[in-house]
């Protein structure tokens, strides 16, 4: 429900770990194999050569003394500047109000997600299927939606907590006097194993 684009993380996560992959067994090639350490070598002498050349090529006056440098600084800038706006567009979307109506010139009345959060927690005091929940409001393109989380007690019904859920959505959706799109997740974990069973012994 964030605005994370998953898919092209994936697929620069690949891509970096293809890249390193192959830098590893490069590395390893050469440290194990005398003619790949020959052939890295004789490789490393030509690009230098190439580089000293090129710079030579476009001289510049002044402490840069070629342009190519100065292309090569700008672009990695250029590369900077592209990492630090695809991290800033990492995660975000979260808010704290979940619903806001306007009365006029009466002013406005907003909904925080505090709010369901505490009447979900008030509704499941008292309930055996669930140890703890949390909620959360986030933005999408399609408007605001809610993050339901409930943490299921050990032994509990997989159908009977779905049922839990479903209630507590129509109960969100009455208290809001009109639906929201909830995306429920139920999880256990280390507190759920070590928590008693719901069931009678």
């Amino acid at each position: 429900m964030s605005n994370t684009n998953r898919a092209l993380n994936r697929i620069l996560l690949a891509l970096a770990g293809l890249a390193l992959l192959a830098a590893g067994a490069a590395v390893a090639a050469a440290g194990l194999v005398p003619g790949v350490a020959a052939a890295w070598a004789e490789t490393g002498n030509n690009l230098s050569g190439q580089f000293r050349n090129a710079l030579a090529a476009a001289p510049l006056p002044g402490p840069a003394r070629s342009w190519w440098a100065v292309a090569g600084v700008a672009g990695l800038l250029l590369a900077a500047g592209l990492c630090i706006a695809w991290i800033a567009s990492q995660g975000g979307g979260r808010t704290p109000r979940l619903a806001r109506e306007s009365d006029g010139d009466q002013g406005a009345t907003v909904v925080d997600a505090g709010l369901i959060g505490a009447a979900v927690s008030q509704a499941l005091e008292n309930n055996r299927l669930v140890l703890g929940s949390a909620v959360s409001a986030w933005e999408s393109r399609r408007g605001t939606g809610l993050r339901l989380r409930l943490q299921a007690r050990k032994g509990t019904s997989p159908r009977e907590l779905a049922d839990t859920a479903e209630e507590l959505v129509r109960g969100i959706d009455a208290l809001l006097g009109h639906p929201v799109p909830v995306l429920v997740r139920i999880t256990g974990g280390a507190k759920s194993a070590v928590a008693e069973p719901s069931r009678a012994r």
